[in-house]
């Protein structure tokens, strides 16, 4: 089961507010506007800034 185009409208950072993107490959759910990436585990996204890594 993957995650719902209508969960993925609600969801936003939680270090920024910006908008998050679901990664090419649904390991995690990427910030739009600072760059962290939540990993998402047993298609539940974990939204806690402290499991977040920020990419480049």
């Amino acid at each position: 089961m993957a995650i719902s185009a209508d969960l993925l409208e609600i969801l936003i950072c939680p270090a920024c507010r910006a908008k998050v993107e679901l990664k090419p490959d649904g390991s995690g759910l990427r910030c739009v506007s600072c760059h962290r990436v939540y990993p998402v585990r047993d298609d539940i996204p974990v939204m806690l800034i402290d499991e977040a890594v920020v990419e480049n």
